[in-house]
């Protein structure tokens, strides 16, 4: 590593413009990290839901999507099923009633959603640890 000198008057500067180019730095990591987790993301919950679902049309897994957006301060990525609500159902247990609001069964969740979350959350924070 090459050694500059600084002028004292100048320091403050100095030290600002390098904590600026590694704070940018930062941000474009995470932007690609956050992009790729949700990519990932999205596949995972495609080729679980394909497992899970076998017996269906296959559109409930087709409709995984990630949305990723950038602001200035932060990027962010979404992953979201076309079918809203549909998902909560699926995961979670509920009564099932007909037209007239009589219960009429109860459907037992399928875990598919949390497992690949909890996963990609700790890919997620490795990939951090590493790049910082």
């Amino acid at each position: 590593m090459a050694s500059k000198k600084t002028p004292v008057d100048k320091l403050s500067s100095a030290i600002t413009n390098i904590l600026s180019s590694y704070d940018s730095n930062i941000q474009s990591d995470l932007d690609t990290i956050t992009k790729k987790m949700g990519a990932k993301g999205a596949a995972a919950l495609r080729q679980a839901s394909k497992d899970s679902f076998k017996q269906h049309t296959g559109n409930y897994a087709k409709g995984w999507k990630y949305e990723h957006r950038k602001t200035q301060r932060y990027s962010k990525t979404t992953v979201f099923n076309e079918k809203y609500g549909l998902p909560h159902l699926l995961e979670n247990d509920h009564v099932v009633k007909d037209g007239t609001g009589r219960v009429v069964g109860q459907y037992t969740g399928r875990k598919h959603i949390d497992p690949i979350a909890k996963e990609l959350t700790d890919r997620y924070v490795e990939e951090v640890i590493k790049k910082l």
